[in-house]
C-alpha cells in the first residue's frame, strides 16, 4: 500500500494473547475505533506466543499481549503492566490466615515449578518436588490435592479459580511483566494504531495512516493530517491554547479582565462616550 492509503474493509488484524491477559478493553476501544478492520482473536500459551508472532499473516499473529523478556531482537515489545505474584493454597492451609507471606515462610513446603511457569527463579523456595507438572492448570490440580503449592502472577490465580483454594500476595517473589509486542519489521498502521490504543492515545493521536472514513465520526478534517511524525492539534484546540491578541489571552493561566472576568469584551475597543 502507498502512503496515502488506508486499510481495505476486508483486511483484518491477528492479535494473539497469553493466559491470564484480558485484553477486553483495548479490543472494545479497537472496534469503536475500527469498525470495518475485523480484530481476530488468538489465544496461545506463554511458550507459543512469539513463535506465533514470527509466522504473521494467518497462520500466525500480527502482534500480541505476551509476557516479558521477549525472546529475541527481532521483536519489539512494549511494557504495559507488572503482576502482582502471589502463592495457590487449600483454603485450610496456614497461609489462608493472614493477608501476605514470604518466600521464607514457604521454606517447609513443597513449591510446584510447572514447565510452563512464567515466572523466573535463581533459586526456587521451599522444598522440590519430584516432579515438575506440565502445565500451570495441572500444577493447580495438585495443590487441590494437597500436594504442594504454586507461585503464579495473580491473573493466572484467578484463571485457574477453585472453591476449595486461596492465594495470597508475595511481595518478594519475581514478578511478571505483560507487554505488546510484534515482528521489528512488520510495525504495520495497524499495529501503530493498537499501540496507541494500548498507550491511551485519543482517536486524533493515534499514529499511523488516518482511519477509514466512517469511523472517524466527523474527524476526518484532523486526522487526515496525521502521519505518524507527531501529535498535530486541531484548530479548535489550538486556539484554546493560543491567548488571543493584545488581551491577558484565554488559556488556563490567564487572569480574568473586567468585572465579569471575560475575556470577549476587552476584545470590543474603547467603550463609546455618553453625551
Amino acid at each position: 500500500m502507498t502512503g496515502s492509503e488506508v486499510p481495505p474493509p476486508s483486511s483484518s488484524f491477528r492479535l494473539a494473547y497469553v493466559p491470564g491477559v484480558m485484553p477486553t478493553k483495548w479490543i472494545r476501544i479497537w472496534n469503536e475505533r475500527l469498525p470495518e478492520i475485523p480484530l481476530t482473536l488468538v489465544p496461545v500459551t506463554a511458550a507459543e506466543a512469539f513463535g506465533v508472532l514470527r509466522d504473521g499473516g494467518e497462520s500466525g499473529a500480527d502482534a500480541g499481549f505476551v509476557r516479558l523478556p521477549v525472546d529475541g531482537p527481532d521483536l519489539s515489545a512494549i511494557p504495559l503492566y507488572t503482576e502482582t505474584t502471589v502463592v495457590v493454597v487449600p483454603k485450610d492451609h496456614l497461609v489462608a490466615a493472614v493477608d501476605e507471606v514470604t518466600l521464607d515462610d514457604l521454606a517447609d513446603d513443597v513449591v510446584l515449578n510447572p514447565l510452563d511457569s512464567t515466572l523466573t527463579w535463581e533459586t526456587l523456595p521451599g522444598q522440590p518436588a519430584k516432579e515438575r507438572p506440565a502445565t500451570t492448570a495441572d500444577a493447580v490440580e495438585l495443590v487441590a490435592a494437597g500436594v504442594g503449592l504454586l507461585l503464579v502472577p495473580q491473573s493466572l490465580a484467578r484463571l485457574h479459580h477453585r472453591r476449595d483454594l486461596t492465594y495470597r500476595p508475595v511481595p518478594d517473589a519475581p514478578e511478571s511483566r505483560v507487554a505488546l509486542s510484534w515482528p521489528q519489521e512488520e510495525t504495520t498502521d495497524l499495529v501503530e494504531h493498537l499501540i496507541g490504543i494500548v498507550r491511551g492515545r485519543t482517536v486524533n493521536s493515534t499514529r499511523g495512516r488516518p482511519l477509514p472514513a466512517r469511523t472517524a465520526e466527523g474527524r476526518q478534517g484532523t486526522q487526515g493530517t496525521d502521519k505518524g511524525k507527531g501529535k498535530r492539534p486541531d484548530k479548535a484546540a489550538e486556539g484554546r491554547r493560543k491567548p488571543a491578541r493584545g488581551g491577558s489571552g484565554s488559556g488556563s493561566g490567564a487572569k480574568p479582565t473586567g468585572k465579569s472576568g471575560s475575556t470577549g469584551s476587552a476584545r470590543r475597543g474603547k467603550p463609546r462616550r455618553r453625551s
